[in-house]
């Protein structure tokens, strides 16, 4: 194989012929005659990690340094530690990063502004501020690159605040900021929404002539666009001499944030006419804005026309399309996509395999989501929450407890995120002792002070489990301004236990908190009507028909033959109505001979027994599921979706439903996923 790889050479030509075959590409040959040196000098070893490091092959340029370094018979020089600060950089390696900059510290680099430069660059790379904060402290001199380098590493770790700060102390010190300067700098006013500062730097811009600089107007427009000043936005956009794909990408997303869906699809349209080359970007920022603007036609559309025009979906594709699939509950898309993932081998890819998790546990199919989180290769913070949260929400609070411990164990750190899905999921399962602990760890054993919604789950975990009056002296002791998800929790425990005391107090701070809410208003009429307390439940009606406050509708939904069906209360609008409500009828017969007996007390109107009876029969949930287990098809189980809570008759009715036909029905309503079989139900009774 490489019998034309010259043997046996003199030092001098080996460096040559390993620089010949660096430059054209050829590494493998370059390796192979590299390694029959003994004894490689330092222009050697440079050149080869150089190479390595230039063509992409980041992670063997690391491993050549480390074999370099533990030789030790020749000390590096800067060249090489360049080389090996960008390798370090492009696989944001921290830890071989500290090592490259202790390197260039020991071998005294430490007053060498083109390797601090390039390590606080690394550094910022890798998302690790501190380091280059140590370099650029360190610096004796600091030309415009360092100063460039550390705001645009403040940029990179998400300190927005810090890197305008350094920009303006830049300014102070004499150092003028150059069209790099300004395109690394603007992000920073983009992500604070900071319109005066990032319109002082257009200022700048235009006195300096760099409005001719493509990524200094492109960083504009994207910086009017995140502060939603679009027509200034477009005014930039329009004066740009030469616009690039990335400008054209900017302006089309700017539409789409702003739900101006019409206007980023003619910028598209005029990109297309006019030429400009697409990539992947602006394929994934229409299929994403149409999206998130509800047009869901119009993005299987746009993916058709990306795959004709010779792009195949990519990972962030598909990170885009998974929640689709999440909000439309749309399983069989979710699994063609899962498909996808699998021909194509994006399973790898962290954020990917993350979505497809939650993608399943949002359309009911947890089991699937187990899957596919045990097949991963490697799990991320991220990925572990997603996974805590998915069995939160489908009640399985101890497997929740499980997984934050197996998180522990395997090293990775929680954070925020992490306490609300494990707090949660101990609610759902009333582990009130399990979730006062895991409260009371949070900043004693992993430093983070617990926000609003770690306190809103205790109230919630307390709520559930019936200490009531716990739950309540807990609020007035908290250190921070309860929220409406606390006076909620409350709320919606005081119907299930029927305090009414407790229940005005709650619904009387939550008028307060968000007085355009109708779940609070009908939430307590109801606690009033199931206590018989009519003039009162009228009361609560009144005042919200007073305050202009209008009750969505309830409504439920279910996927049959790739085409989602939804019913309302009463609904006889659907083709199979007249088998839906004489299957009601028939199954009703079954479930009284079983035990069934519908419980009016859900009905909020104050009427005879029949009346209720009939109202009850008629819930779009009952319909949905009736209309489920009329189109089977030899499946033994059905998915049904409500916006609402679902009502305590129609809970305990699928529970018969389920046991008579013999399979799982499961039913998420606006607060959890309810698995429904053999006369059982996986939330215990309690939701």
């Amino acid at each position: 194989m490489f019998s034309k790889v010259p043997t046996s050479l003199p030092p001098h030509l080996s460096l040559k012929f390993i620089k010949i075959y660096s430059k054209s590409g050829d590494l493998q040959r370059a390796r192979h005659l590299f390694d029959k040196i003994p004894q490689p000098d330092l222009p050697t070893w440079t050149i080869l990690i150089s190479a390595l490091t230039k063509h992409g092959r980041a992670m063997e340029a690391i491993q050549y340094y480390n074999d370099f370094r533990h030789k030790n018979y020749v000390k590096p020089d800067k060249l090489l530690l360049l080389s090996v600060a960008k390798a370090c950089a492009s696989l944001r390696d921290v830890m071989n990063a500290k090592r490259v900059h202790e390197d260039g510290m020991r071998f005294g680099f430490c007053s060498d502004v083109l390797l601090g430069n390039a390590l606080i660059d690394m550094y910022g790379k890798c998302r690790y501020v501190e380091g280059a904060r140590l370099v650029f402290d360190g610096m004796p001199l600091r030309d415009v690159i360092s100063w460039t380098s550390m705001a645009s590493c403040y940029v990179n770790c998400g300190l927005p605040r810090e890197a305008l700060r350094a920009f303006r102390e830049m300014g102070l010190n004499g150092e003028r900021p150059n069209s790099v300067t300004v395109s690394s700098i603007l992000p920073a006013c983009a992500d604070l929404k900071d319109l005066k500062s990032g319109r002082e730097i257009h200022g700048f811009v235009m006195r300096n002539g760099m409005g001719g600089n493509v990524f200094v107007s492109s960083g504009l427009v994207n910086m009017y666009a995140s502060c939603l000043s679009i027509r200034q936005a477009q005014l930039v956009f329009d004066s740009m001499p030469r616009r690039d794909t990335v400008s054209w990408n900017v302006l089309i997303t700017a539409y789409f944030l702003n739900k101006e869906c019409e206007k980023g699809l003619t910028v598209f349209g005029r990109m297309i006419s006019e030429g400009v080359e697409l990539n992947y970007a602006s394929w994934n920022a229409v299929i994403g804005g149409c999206l998130q603007n509800g047009r869901t036609e119009k993005t299987l559309e746009v993916l058709k026309l990306m795959q004709i025009s010779g792009f195949k979906p990519n990972t962030i594709t598909i990170t885009i399309l998974l929640p689709a699939c999440t909000n439309l509950e749309s399983l069989r898309g979710g699994k063609q996509i899962h498909g996808y993932i699998f021909r194509h081998w994006f399973l790898d890819d962290l954020v990917t395999t993350t979505a497809l998790i939650f993608m399943y546990a949002k359309c009911g199919e947890l089991e699937l989501s187990r899957r596919v989180f045990n097949m991963m290769p490697k799990r991320d913070t991220v990925s572990w929450n997603t996974m805590i949260i998915a069995n939160s929400m489908h009640g399985n609070g101890e497997e929740a407890l499980l997984l934050f411990q197996k998180m522990l164990d395997s090293g990775i750190m929680p954070n925020s995120v992490t306490f609300t899905g494990v707090l949660s999921g101990c609610g759902h399962s009333r582990l009130v002792d399990e979730g006062l602990l895991i409260f009371d760890s949070m900043s004693r054993d992993h430093s983070i002070e617990p926000d609003a919604d770690h306190y809103s789950c205790i109230v919630d975990v307390l709520s559930r489990s019936g200490r009531l009056e716990e739950a309540y002296e807990f609020i007035k002791k908290m250190p921070i301004e309860p929220t409406a998800a606390a006076w909620g929790a409350l709320l919606g425990a005081c119907r299930v236990y029927k305090n009414v005391d407790l229940a005005r107090i709650a619904a009387n701070r939550l008028f307060e908190i968000e007085p355009e809410n109708p779940g609070n208003y009908v939430l307590l009429s109801n606690i009033f009507v199931s206590a018989k307390l009519w003039s009162e439940a009228s009361e609560a009606r009144k005042l919200m028909r007073d305050r202009g406050v209008t009750k969505n509708p309830g409504c439920s939904w279910i996927e049959v033959k790739n085409r989602v069906h939804t019913f309302v209360a009463g609904d006889k609008s659907n083709d199979q109505s007249d088998d839906i409500y004489r299957f009601l009828d028939q199954i009703g017969e079954k479930m009284r001979f079983s035990g069934y007996f519908p419980n009016t007390d859900f009905v909020l109107q104050d009427v005879d027994q029949e009346e209720k009876e009939e109202v009850l029969c008629n819930h779009s949930e009952k319909l949905a599921v009736a209309f489920g287990l009329l189109n089977l098809n030899g499946e033994s189980s059905i998915r049904v979706f409500k916006n609402l809570r679902i009502c305590g008759d129609c809970h305990n009715a699928i529970k018969f439903m389920a046991k008579i036909a013999g399979v799982q029905i499961i039913v998420r309503d606006s607060l959890r996923f309810h698995h429904f079989k053999d006369g059982l139900c996986s939330c215990q009774d309690f939701w």
